[in-house]
């Protein structure tokens, strides 16, 4: 028996703690610090993640077999690193291997290095030469923030004058931090997420996933952290998946051993299926999020039971269920630019089937709204159609003022 702690409090923390809930192997569940919809499967700790001594002392005096980082925020803190000396496992990479994520160029530079296919792309940390670039390459075109924005530092510009906005906003105003940008040629074609479980050389792909970045229907809107996301993507062949690990999964993790920096933990490789075959997007050094509250609910086999084989060495068989799963996001009206919290949500009684919660609070036994991004609503059913059907029938039993969603999530599958 296991004794387990999770770090983070969003969506794909209460995903991770739902499926280690139900595994058999489970002795005791933590997460730090949590939100009100793990309470019921799990202790919650209100401490900070962020402050790996606290971490480590925890996982001392608590007896922790495996730890499992949820944000990425917490692998570019180095909590994998500070806990590398004791009797456990942490089920992330290290933070120089989770560079992987918290650094585009890093990302881009190695994947060059290894003809990894992805887009052309330049850095730039002086303003005057990005917009020299953009001039000179023209438009549509993608400019990303070098480092961790929160999945809101990408903008897709179709038009230079939105481009050239994008570059004042991340080296003339400093919004997300003090790294530079990262110019991308602009790539065509429908999206997928693919995640594996990676330790060393072993690779064990997990079902795709499409997310839904824009804001508004029909792909409008600013970009976000995500809208809502499913598993079970028709649009996309199982053999394009094939060549994706072969070309792009499988190699990063070997150009990251060549590199030094081995890994271990959840690989989100964002890519997109062009004509000339998959290409990299970007890479997350952890689970997605929503990814996580749409590919958990399909996994059948036993989570601990998987990660504890691949972290001693062995590859074993992962069953996952043949189902649909569609997830809608419930955010805050005004996401991702400023919006109100603390307003009452009502309705969770009525649903049938899982919710995640992604920025919800408990204030006066009332649970309200504490982030962008606030419920994630599932459906799932034997057809994308009736999953679809079933997840915004939820969404109509939740009742909030102050609560927005898209209304197409899975339109480019049900469309084809």
């Amino acid at each position: 028996m296991v004794n387990v702690l999770i770090l983070g409090s969003g969506g794909r923390e209460h995903a991770l703690a739902d499926a280690i809930h139900r595994s058999n192997r489970l002795d005791r569940l933590f997460v730090m610090p949590g939100n009100p919809g793990m309470a019921a499967i799990a202790t919650l700790i209100d401490d900070d993640p962020m402050n790996n001594d606290v971490v480590r002392s925890f996982v001392i005096e608590h007896h922790i077999e495996l730890v499992i980082p949820g944000s990425e925020v917490y692998l570019r803190n180095g909590i994998a690193d500070a806990l590398q000396d004791l009797d456990l496992i942490v089920f992330g990479p290290t933070r120089q291997a989770a560079e992987i994520e918290s650094s585009k160029r890093y990302a881009k530079d190695l994947m060059r290095r290894h003809a990894i296919p992805t887009a052309q792309y330049a850095v730039f940390t002086d303003y005057d030469k990005a917009v020299a670039y953009v001039e000179q390459q023209g438009t549509p075109i993608v400019v990303k923030y070098d480092g961790l924005a929160g999945g809101k530092g990408v903008v897709v510009a179709t038009d230079k004058e939105e481009a050239i906005a994008a570059l004042d906003k991340m080296l003339r105003e400093r919004t997300y931090g003090t790294d530079g940008v990262v110019i991308e040629e602009y790539l065509e074609g429908p999206e997928f997420s693919l995640m594996c479980f990676v330790v060393g050389d072993i690779l064990i792909p997990m079902p795709i996933a499409q997310d839904h970045k824009r804001l508004l229907d029909g792909d409008q809107g600013p970009n976000t952290g995500g809208m809502g996301i499913y598993s079970g993507v028709p649009i996309i062949p199982d053999e394009v998946v094939d060549q994706a690990m072969t070309t792009i999964m499988e190699p990063i993790v070997k150009a990251l051993a060549d590199d030094g920096r081995p890994y271990v933990g959840f690989l989100y490789g964002g890519l997109m299926h062009t004509t000339d075959g998959p290409k990299v997007i970007e890479f997350n050094a952890r689970f997605g999020d929503p990814e996580a509250e749409v590919i958990l609910p399909r996994l059948k086999s036993d989570l601990i039971d998987v990660i504890l084989a691949v972290t001693s060495g062995r590859v074993p068989e992962v069953r996952w269920s043949s189902s649909y799963t569609v997830g809608v996001v419930m955010a805050s009206n005004g996401y991702p630019g400023t919006y109100r919290k603390l307003v009452p949500i009502h309705g969770l009684d009525k649903i049938e089937g899982s919710v995640y919660h992604m920025g919800t609070t408990i204030q006066s036994g009332q649970l309200v709204t504490n982030g962008g991004r606030v419920l994630l609503v599932v459906g799932q059913a034997e057809t994308l159609a009736e999953a679809v059907h079933q997840a915004y029938a939820n969404v109509a039993s939740i009742k909030c003022d102050s609560l927005m969603y898209r209304r197409d999530i899975a339109h480019q599958s049900l469309k084809r």
